[in-house]
């Protein structure tokens, strides 16, 4: 009678398997923090595996089916999972331009009516156009101004 070797034959299958699932979860895990597009015929590719194989183990087809699902078939290349914008980031996003957007338009009207303001100043000022209103005259000193100002 022949020994029985099956054992060792048995373990060697499962440490096969394991190693071949360690590969595969590795692989996704790497396109994943990539960004590269997550599919079977990548993972298979990246972890030495045939693409039936990855088929055949329901949690690796599950994860590599919700991460190609999450791409939403992008261009490449493709955003990795961790650094996609979540609901609530965009949000806040949103109310942070919401907010400048409203700063801007305060300061835009605040900076109106000082405009109409120094042009209604300007306006009434005294006549430059008489000789005898000259600054030099009247011993005012012109002042230099970036925006308005007969001077």
């Amino acid at each position: 009678m022949r020994p029985d070797n099956t054992a060792p034959i048995i373990a060697a299958a499962r440490q096969r398997r394991e190693l071949a699932r360690a590969k595969a979860i590795q692989a996704l895990r790497e396109l994943e923090h990539a960004g590269a597009p997550v599919t079977f015929q990548a993972v298979a590719g990246a972890a030495g595996v045939s693409r039936s194989w990855l088929y055949a183990q329901p949690d690796i087809r599950a994860e590599i089916e919700r991460l190609r699902a999450a791409t939403g078939r992008a261009p490449l290349p493709s955003i990795p999972a961790s650094q996609r914008t979540t609901e609530s980031s965009a949000l806040a996003r949103l109310d942070a331009a919401l907010n400048r957007n409203r700063e801007l338009t305060e300061e835009n009207q605040r900076l109106r009516r000082q405009l109409a303001r120094a042009l209604g100043e300007q306006r009434h000022a005294p006549n430059l156009s008489d000789p005898g209103d000259s600054p030099a005259s009247t011993g005012r000193r012109c002042r230099s101004s970036v925006t308005i100002g007969p001077c």
